[in-house]
């Protein structure tokens, strides 16, 4: 019988932790996880794609996970990855010849001392033979071709026999390979301490490799004729699978830069005229028929995305909770004396429960201020945006967190009033900030997800979405946190400030220089660090917003968060990103 899904998943969870944390301590990585069954450096998917290196969750045991993470840490410690893709063909069959060439002489580097390894690298490369038999691909003669190549370049390489069961099978294809391939076999295990001098030959071994591949194919197609059939090799196919997706391109950099006003005014900040800022509520922006339709929008968003809010409250629980002292237990045979009991020793002199233990509970002793960048490029994003927030806000608060919602933008656009006061004033130079600057409370720290539905909802509301000044708004949110959490029991303060772009307010840029808002920004989140108290991380969609925070991570809101993506907050917070 099938594993049930959610099994299977924490399963695979569990496996990927593991194989996270040993390809971590192996290599001497600390930013090395997987995710879908791969392996990511930060956010980057890492494109090795050796057929052996991934096993099936399904149809393998832990001994071949154990040596498949043992051959991926000896890839990261003897392969340079940037001499690796500069010098890989583009073409896609030779590049497959040529990524499990370099894979297997990483493999054979692997210590002496490391007997555990060595065997666990022989039990996955065994696991992968059988598999490869058990799904039929040596009955085509290009799988046949390219299994051999594998097995007889493996052997020369470790100084290993082939597998065994297949040695009969493949001893003809040997027989017709060496003749061709012999020489250049015997360069790659003379140079395979050296990757440059390796890669050479293993590209002239891809070259044979891929020519015979295609006097085969040019031999079947001629059969094919006769007898209508065909070798459509569809393990090949399988094997080439990987190679197709290539590492994930990083993400953009948010664009930064020191702005000479600034620097010249000494750092000051200024702004032209604050008479336009205001603070308003969520509700007060729209009517409240309008409300009523966008909230019911967002709970549709909500059950499509189909995720448990009472699991994802129990993740972040179990994150943030820490041990609090909650309540006594009284009756206990030791601990401390409970004054009201004494009277039970006078009574009955063998009393022995008349103590009390204080009785612990884990508390999530924290608070989170979640500030959205309402800008006009994130209207793009506003519904998995909105869904991600509520159901965020939502799961924080079952998880005993006090959640705050913000957002900032403007009130209008290209500055609005205050640039046609600064015009009537005869346009002095470098005004500083020029905007009406408005800040927004979709949810304050007293207010419960329940009762702020309706304020949550207005993320749908597109005429919110503006222009931004990030700066002002750190320094608002952190103030609040300051303000509204003044309980001495918190740990933590954590600010989390959800941003697709760089600071813009067009009417600033122009008055100023185009570096004028980012240059504030960092020097806001440089000055609150310093402070102290709020711990300040950043969510870029689809941008790394590493110039401004230093601790944060790049998010995809393509389509409707997944539990992944929650996971991967989780990890922000748990403080397993940083750049």
């Amino acid at each position: 019988m099938a594993e049930h899904a959610p099994a299977a998943a924490r399963r695979q969870q569990q496996i990927e932790e593991l194989c996270g944390a040993a390809v971590r301590a192996l290599a001497g990585r600390t930013d090395l996880h997987f995710r879908a069954r791969r392996l990511h450096q930060g956010e980057h998917l890492l494109p090795f794609a050796a057929p052996h290196l991934y096993p099936s969750l399904e149809e393998d045991d832990y001994a071949s996970f154990r040596g498949a993470t043992d051959a991926l840490a000896l890839r990261l410690t003897h392969s340079d990855f940037a001499l690796h893709r500069r010098l890989a063909p583009p073409e896609l069959a030779r590049r497959f010849v040529f990524e499990v060439l370099e894979q297997l002489r990483v493999e054979s580097l692997v210590p002496p001392d490391w007997p555990g390894a060595r065997a666990n690298l022989r039990h996955r490369f065994e696991s992968w033979s059988a598999a490869w038999v058990a799904s039929r691909q040596l009955e085509g003669t290009r799988g046949l071709l390219l299994y051999t190549l594998v097995q007889v370049t493996r052997s020369r390489l470790t100084g290993e026999g082939v597998y065994e069961p297949t040695e009969e099978a493949i001893e003809s294809t040997r027989w017709d390979l060496m003749p061709r391939i012999g020489v250049t076999l015997r360069a790659l295990q003379r140079t395979r301490g050296d990757q440059a001098a390796y890669a050479g030959h293993a590209l002239a071994l891809a070259d044979t490799v891929v020519a015979m591949l295609a006097e085969q194919q040019a031999g079947d197609d001629r059969d094919d004729a006769g007898d209508g059939q065909t070798d459509a090799a569809p393990g090949f196919a399988l094997l080439l699978e990987a190679l197709e997706h290539e590492a994930e391109a990083p993400p953009p950099v948010a664009e930064h830069g020191d702005s000479r006003v600034l620097e010249a005014a000494g750092n000051r900040y200024a702004v032209f005229t604050r008479a336009y800022d205001e603070e308003r509520g969520a509700v007060e922006l729209a009517r409240a028929e309008v409300l009523r339709g966008l909230r019911a929008r967002l709970d549709e968003l909500v059950a499509q995305s189909g995720l448990n809010v009472g699991r994802l409250a129990r993740d972040f629980r179990v994150l943030l909770a820490t041990p609090a002292p909650d309540d006594w237990t009284s009756g206990q045979e030791q601990g401390r004396i409970d004054g009201r009991r004494l009277s039970q020793l006078v009574a009955n002199p063998a009393e022995r429960r008349l103590f009390r233990d204080e009785h612990w509970q884990p508390k999530a002793q924290c608070v989170v201020s979640l500030l959205l960048d309402c800008s006009g490029s994130m209207k793009r994003h506003n519904e998995p945006l909105a869904a991600l927030v509520d159901m965020l806000a939502r799961a924080l608060e079952e998880a005993g967190v006090g959640v705050e919602v913000l957002g900032f933008t403007t009130a209008s656009w290209q500055g609005g009033r205050a640039r046609r006061d600064w015009q009537r004033a005869g346009s002095p130079p470098h005004p500083g900030r020029l905007a009406e600057r408005r800040h927004i409370v979709f949810k304050d720290l007293a207010t419960t997800w329940r009762r702020a539905r309706a304020g949550l909802a207005a993320l749908l509301k597109n005429d919110l979405f503006r222009e931004g000044v990030d700066g002002e708004a750190v320094e608002w949110a952190c103030a609040r946190l300051r303000e509204a959490a003044t309980d001495d029991t918190l740990q933590r303060r954590i600010l989390i400030v959800v941003s697709d772009g760089s600071p813009m307010e067009t009417a600033t840029n122009l008055a100023n220089d185009v570096h004028y808002l980012d240059h504030h920004l960092r020097q806001v989140v440089a000055r609150e660090e310093a402070t102290g108290g709020v711990e300040i991380l950043g969510l870029g969609v689809g941008l790394d917003l590493s110039p401004y925070y230093g601790r944060c991570h790049t998010l995809a809101l393509d389509g409707l968060p997944g539990r992944a993506t929650f996971h991967e907050i989780m990890a922000l917070v748990g403080g397993r990103h940083r750049r």
